[in-house]
């Protein structure tokens, strides 16, 4: 088989690797049918990544199950699913409590597109092993199209969790999104399908301004910082200067999530912070237990995700069209 690999900035190719095979009776192969870039990998295309190359890319996908081992009841060959992009046992205590992202019987990290918790290999292959078959994959709804939902192995799903739970404990909530990619334009269609009063949109791109309001956003280019302005917000730009800026507009007791990866280091106001009651929370998501009610808000109709979507192409495109600068493409695999 072939696995998509990042070499250099701005340059992945087919490489190829021995086609994976079941190494227990919990284990799953599966084929991506249609998969995507998550903001991240913009960040490792771009040269900021936190890894040397060569390594596989690829952590968002909808896939066909082709094998299943013989204890896997979850799913079955033939059926579409979501990939989560983190591996984990669905068993273990962390796991039990939803930490998904924090499992015990997998090395710290371990995940597709990256080889910090061992290799996994990544979601741009023609195949992919996925073990604890039954705790990690999730069956795709009948009806969702695998082209719209290719994220929801981690930016779709996380868009929720960034929000919706927000919003149910604070309906009808003042929410501002400072961002640069797909997580953000995620949120503002959640966050207004959810009932917030009011969403800000900031983002130094007209393009994703533009699809902001459609989802009902006002936009900015920058932001000016409101203070009192929000009860909700979300940065995900990866800048520390950017994640100061989003503090100061938050109500007392307002809540932060900072979904950015800050590969660099940078000053908070935490005084600031400090008076007006801030809740931040910085952290890498625990994808897996939020893609079932994240995939059930998509299949109710009241979310448009595949606006999001700017580019779709064939799955032999990709050593060419990932390295350019696209929202968020999606890599479509013709089925036999």
């Amino acid at each position: 088989m072939r696995e998509l690999t990042y070499v250099a900035r701005r340059t992945v190719e087919w490489r190829e690797a021995p086609d994976p095979k079941l190494r227990s009776d919990g284990e799953a192969i599966v084929a991506p049918v249609a998969a995507t870039s998550c903001d991240v990998d913009s960040a490792i295309l771009a040269g900021h990544g936190f890894v040397d190359p060569p390594f596989a890319l690829g952590h968002e996908c909808v896939a066909r199950v082709l094998e299943t081992g013989d204890a896997v009841t979850a799913v079955s060959p033939g059926d579409l699913v979501v990939v989560p992009w983190s591996v984990n046992c669905g068993t273990c205590e962390r796991c039990r409590a939803g930490l998904t992202a924090h499992c015990t019987a997998v090395p710290y990290m371990a995940m597709y597109g990256a080889p910090i918790g061992g290799n996994w290999g990544g979601l741009f292959s023609d195949l992919v092993r996925v073990p604890y078959a039954d705790a990690m994959l999730v069956p795709l709804p009948a009806g969702l199209d695998p082209v719209a939902m290719a994220s929801a192995s981690d930016n779709w799903s996380l868009a929720w969790r960034l929000i919706a739970p927000h919003l149910r404990t604070r309906p009808g909530a003042r929410v501002l999104v400072v961002a640069r990619g797909s997580i953000g334009l995620y949120v503002c269609d959640i966050a207004r399908a959810l009932g917030a009063s009011e969403v800000l949109y900031v983002d130094p791109d007209p393009e994703h301004r533009t699809l902001a309001r459609a989802f009902g956003a006002a936009t900015a280019e920058a932001l000016d910082p409101i203070p009192q302005g929000y009860d909700i917000a979300v940065e995900a730009t990866g800048r520390v200067d950017q994640l100061g800026l989003t503090v100061k507009c938050l109500s007392p007791e307002g809540i932060c999530e900072s979904a950015g990866n800050h590969f660099r280091p940078g000053e908070l106001p935490l005084l600031d912070m400090y008076l007006t009651g801030v809740t931040l929370r910085v952290a890498r998501d625990n994808v897996r237990a939020h893609i079932p009610d994240a995939l059930e808000l998509a299949a109710s109709g009241r979310v448009a995700p595949e606006k999001v979507v700017s580019h779709v192409f064939d799955w032999e495109d990709l050593p060419t069209a990932l390295p350019e600068k696209h929202l968020k493409p999606v890599f479509v695999r013709v089925e036999d």
